[in-house]
């Protein structure tokens, strides 16, 4: 399983090989007689790459789970076990792979030197929970789903632009201006498609009746980091996180539109495998990651 594990990451049997320090042959011998064992193919072979097939890449999802316990069972009888060691496999969205969990890298290292993060980039993050050992996410009012998940801040998603699309566009003063405002919108399905054109608005302090204004849309991306690049370049009004732009609002680069009125609140999450022992290593990371974020962001 290990050798199985080591090909897929390094891509190559001869790089598993050196990595594991074994020949080159007996390296292939081992996910031969696995695949023997299994009756089933793991590894496409060509003369210039290997992939996983179908089965390889959900056999790989279970050993490393598998292995993982192993080394984690042992690691808990070990008299060696009071340092925190090993990997943990961390997926998040961009922002918060970006904005949140990158910024603490050094500080996590510093405090934890052996144990080692993989950061994986995932637009939808909550569709492969199960895959990694923590996932990183924000969600809406009313998320639930069949996780175990550790709500970590309430953030709120505003309007904002830049200084210099407005003093391009002229500040709207009611929902209803926004109507002659370019649209930087968020992509709430994975690929293309059409996309409703109208801004949804509510009262932050949930009083009257929400408002729909109808805007056009000059930008569209799965991805906050885009529009918010954008939106920091002055290309349109856009819907951020609270969280994300309480820098640019204090030095000025975004301004706050409509302040009485609200896009919406989302949480976000650190959601883990349905799994009854959570390793040491991504408990401490857990509780690393939630010391930044305590409770409630405005």
């Amino acid at each position: 399983m290990r050798v199985f594990q080591r090909v897929a990451d390094e891509g190559s049997f001869a790089a598993a090989a050196r990595a594991l320090d074994m020949s080159p042959a007996a390296v292939t011998r081992a996910v031969a007689e696995l695949e023997q064992h299994l009756g089933a193919r793991l590894l496409q072979r060509t003369t210039r790459k290997l992939a996983l097939t179908d089965a390889g890449e959900a056999y790989l999802r279970r050993v490393r789970s598998i292995l993982q316990e192993i080394d984690d069972t042992e690691a808990a009888v070990s008299a060696s076990a009071q340092t925190l060691q090993g990997m943990v496999r961390v997926q998040a969205s961009p922002l918060l792979a970006s904005y949140f969990l990158a910024v603490q890298i050094a500080h996590w290292h510093q405090q934890h030197p052996k144990v080692a993060l993989e950061i994986v980039v995932e637009p939808f993050p909550h569709l492969h929970v199960e895959e990694y050992d923590v996932t990183f996410m924000t969600v809406e009012e009313g998320f639930d789903a069949n996780v175990v998940a550790r709500p970590l801040a309430t953030t709120e998603f505003i309007v904002c632009a830049a200084p210099a699309y407005l003093a391009r566009a002229g500040t709207p003063q009611q929902p209803q201006d926004l109507a002659q405002h370019d649209y930087l919108k968020f992509l709430r399905q994975q690929g293309g498609g059409t996309s409703r054109r109208y801004l949804p608005l509510r009262r932050a302090d949930g009083t009257g009746e929400p408002v729909h204004v109808e805007m056009p849309v000059v930008l569209q991306s799965v991805s906050f980091e885009v529009l918010y690049r954008a939106a920091l370049h002055g290309a349109g009004v856009a819907v951020l996180s609270h969280l994300l732009v309480a820098p640019d609002l204090q030095s000025g680069a975004l301004v706050h539109l409509l302040p009485e009125w609200i896009f919406g609140r989302s949480t976000i999450y650190a959601a883990v495998p349905s799994r009854k022992l959570m390793p040491a290593r991504v408990r401490a990371f857990l509780d690393f990651m939630s010391a930044f974020l305590p409770g409630r962001i405005a």
